[in-house]
């Protein structure tokens, strides 16, 4: 750096007893450069699902193409609509889209039109509000599981920390549909039993 005049060094090692961890400079308030794994998930029913997990910094807008066929191998269709953040939004996400016949949502490129179609603003609206679940995920599995907090030295035993806090993530959906749907025929049950009493 001090030969070459530059601030920068690709793959550059800040720990040495994690020499895989990069920092990855993310803009945020708290914290301008986090150091970690950067995971891309999608959101399907409620359930989180690992579509990419990498240590170096890269642009989540080229990992839709692989999201949607990975999709389309784990349920055997693919999706009516996908609902991502506006990096997702680019010119050969687009195009891949309406020749799958998939609406990816958010504004169009380009200036945004004067007279504006409500129903589109409306269903864009809707999108972005269903879009949280995302977002909020990520929020849970570092408020509730310590995805933020992990500490493992070797690579892979990070990766795999990663992947058993979304599992567990996952189980405790699951846990949360089975009580709910439990508690409904229970309450059924009895609510019938009470009408055949009377």
């Amino acid at each position: 750096m001090y030969k070459k005049k530059t601030h920068r060094v690709d793959h550059r090692i800040v720990s040495i007893s994690q020499p895989h961890v990069r920092p990855i400079v993310r803009g945020k308030a708290k914290a301008n450069v986090e150091f970690g794994s950067k995971v891309a998930i999608s959101v399907v029913d409620g359930y989180a699902l690992i579509e990419h997990l990498d240590w170096e910094n890269y642009n989540e807008g080229t990992t839709l193409k692989e999201s949607v066929e990975n999709y389309y191998n784990r349920f055997g269709f693919y999706p009516e609509a996908i609902l991502a953040d506006k990096i997702y939004r680019n010119r050969n996400n687009l195009a891949y889209c309406k020749s799958l016949g998939i609406r990816l949502s958010g504004p169009r490129l380009g200036r945004p039109s004067k007279t504006e179609d409500k129903t589109l603003e409306r269903v864009a609206r809707q999108d972005a509000s269903e879009r949280n679940a995302v977002e909020s995920k990520f929020g849970e599995g570092k408020r509730k599981y310590g995805l933020g907090l992990i500490r493992a030295r070797l690579q892979e035993t990070s990766e795999t920390v990663v992947a058993l806090q979304f599992l567990i993530l996952n189980l405790e959906r699951k846990l949360r549909v089975l009580f709910l749907k439990f508690l409904h025929n229970t309450i059924l049950y009895f609510d019938n039993r009470n009408l055949a009493c009377i």
